[in-house]
């Protein structure tokens, strides 16, 4: 059986630390702030109402401005969703436009597929020329001096 290897050992001397130095404690000072407060308005859910001549921020934003014409709204059945919905003709360009972008990466992906299995062949027997040409008669050809 083999021994099993030996690794070299230091010994070093030992170390000898001197003592911390004495410090004076600290002295932090609580910080202390000024709270405000105030005194809870408690109004009854019934005498809630709105005040005349106020908005809401949605109708203060959309204020004077028309919806836009290429956006309908579709209530959904048994909702009170509105969900909008472009025109038709943007509809049909983004559908086409995805039809014919899947079209072509499959038919892309397809033709690259036939691409390596008919140029594949060819790349082989090439590399086997250029090894051919490079080494003598086929053999590998080692320099001994």
């Amino acid at each position: 059986m083999a021994e099993p290897p030996i690794f070299p050992q230091f010994i070093l001397p030992g170390q000898s630390l001197p003592s911390a130095p004495d410090l004076p404690r600290p002295i932090l000072d609580t910080p202390k702030a000024d709270l405000p407060t105030f005194t809870p308005l408690l109004v009854p859910a019934g005498d809630l109402r709105v005040l005349e001549g106020t908005k809401s921020e949605e109708e203060e934003d959309n204020e004077g401005r028309p919806p836009p014409p290429e956006v309908k709204k579709v209530t959904i059945p048994w909702t009170n969703y509105q969900m909008p919905v472009p025109q038709e003709e943007i509809m049909v360009t983004a559908a086409t436009t995805a039809a014919i972008s899947v079209a072509a990466t499959l038919t892309a992906t397809s033709l690259f597929k036939h691409c390596v299995k008919v140029f594949k062949p060819i790349f082989m027997q090439l590399a086997k020329r250029i090894q051919k040409k490079f080494t003598k008669d086929g053999t590998k050809t080692t320099d001994t001096t």
